[in-house]
């Protein structure tokens, strides 16, 4: 699948002419910590991009129908929503290298069972497991990538880890698709459960600070849930709703409109995030959020409207390409601006409260979209125009975002001044 945003919402001037340390005291971006955890990234992100394409494919090659390769499509979300409670506390507590080790042992052991699954429930067990792995997995990575970068470079530093997701989009899928082809699926998961084991010694190598503990392990509201980021979160409950449409129907639609290579598109998507992240990110430092983030929403807006209208495979890739110039930039920025309003210390939670947010619109809005989609094909008897209206209904919550954050702006601004 955050950052540090202190005086820079309007202008980050100050920030660049006099750069802050990281928590290690680093005062460029590729200081070797943050060289560390963005090769953890990248791997993390190709296992995840890897599992993502070959799970359905694998459950229906073993029979599964098609609502049941969606419930084991959304068991992912389910676990890693349910051990958010957890999430929040446990990285304000113990030292995130470790708890980082943990979250990718879980998945070790996930693949484990997708390499050695016969039958559907070998799969589901490895789901729900591979759930709460990245559960932890995508906070803490998000608060261990702030915590080494300078403050008056977050944004263009959280643009630059972002591209090991880019990276993972566009030849993840490819690679396990091939590698399917050529050793089989069981072992295909156990070469990836490999290169995790990998990762998780790397991950033991970072360099992180031990939390002041004042008492007993234990969960409260406080340690689940930064209210300080609360607007933040909602903001990406809406855009990340709306792009899971993306995840679960562009290919569908596309098949519909018979168009071949279809899968491009999100290869478009990617390696256009290789330009957007870090551009955007070096602008956001140094003019403000809301010159970089109104633009992306609009952007975001109008690629699925672009969507709506595709009927050739050039239009789709332009329509990923915009995309990619419309999620690709909010959604690290909104990070950025999440890790900004909180202390140090609360980064873990505050990462957890953004994915709350994240977890919870990839939880409803498929199942919207797909309603808007059945009743307007029940209506006209036209699945491609059901396809297209639902892309357009699905620009409402974009719109809701972006209102949101114009009331929200001062509000923002102020709080992350103080906070500063």
């Amino acid at each position: 699948m955050g950052l540090d945003m202190g005086h820079c919402i309007e202008t980050n001037q100050e920030f660049d002419r006099n750069p802050e340390q990281s928590a290690d005291g680093a005062s460029v971006i590729w200081n070797l910590q943050f060289i560390n955890i963005f090769i953890v990234n990248i791997v993390l992100n190709m296992g995840q991009f890897m599992m993502s394409s070959l799970i359905p494919k694998f459950a229906a090659d073993m029979g599964a129908t098609a609502a049941i390769v969606g419930m084991i499509t959304s068991m992912f979300a389910v676990t890693a929503l349910g051990i958010r409670p957890v999430v929040g506390p446990a990285t304000g507590y113990f030292k995130k290298n470790r708890l980082l080790a943990a979250a990718i042992g879980i998945i070790i052991v996930a693949f484990l069972f997708y390499g050695m699954a016969h039958s559907l429930p070998m799969i589901i067990i490895g789901r729900l497991l591979h759930g709460i792995g990245m559960g932890f997995l995508a906070p803490l990575s998000l608060a261990l990538a702030s915590e080494s970068l300078p403050s008056g470079k977050m944004t263009a530093g959280i643009g630059y880890f972002s591209l090991g997701q880019a990276i993972a989009t566009a030849i993840g899928p490819s690679v396990g698709l091939e590698l399917v082809r050529l050793i089989g699926y069981n072992m295909t998961f156990m070469i990836g459960a490999l290169s995790m084991a990998l990762v998780l010694v790397m991950s033991l190598r970072l360099k992180t600070e031990t939390p002041m503990r004042t008492g007993k392990f234990r969960i409260t509201l406080r340690d689940v849930i930064a209210f300080e980021v609360l607007t933040p979160s909602i903001l990406m409950f809406f855009l990340s709703g709306a792009y899971s449409s993306i995840n679960s129907f562009i290919l569908i639609y596309g098949g519909i409109e018979g168009i071949d290579g279809i899968g491009l598109f999100f290869t478009a998507y990617a390696v256009c995030l290789l330009f957007s992240r870090p551009f955007s990110g070096k602008l956001a430092d140094k003019y403000g959020l809301d010159k970089i983030l109104i633009p992306g929403i609009v952007c975001f807006a109008l690629s699925f409207v672009m969507i709506s209208y595709s009927r050739t495979l050039p239009m789709f890739l332009i329509a990923g390409a915009v995309s990619a110039f419309g999620y690709g930039i909010c959604q690290p920025v909104i990070q950025s601006l999440c890790m900004r309003l909180v202390p140090n210390a609360r980064r873990g939670v505050a990462g957890n409260t953004i994915y709350i947010g994240v977890d919870l619109g990839y939880l409803i809005a498929p199942s919207i979209a797909g309603g808007v989609t059945t009743m307007v094909q029940t209506h006209s008897g036209n699945l491609t125009l059901g396809y297209a209206v639902m892309y357009r209904v699905m620009t409402i919550p974009i719109a809701i975002a972006m209102v949101i954050y114009l009331f929200k702006k001062k509000e923002l601004k102020a709080k992350s001044e103080q906070s500063g």
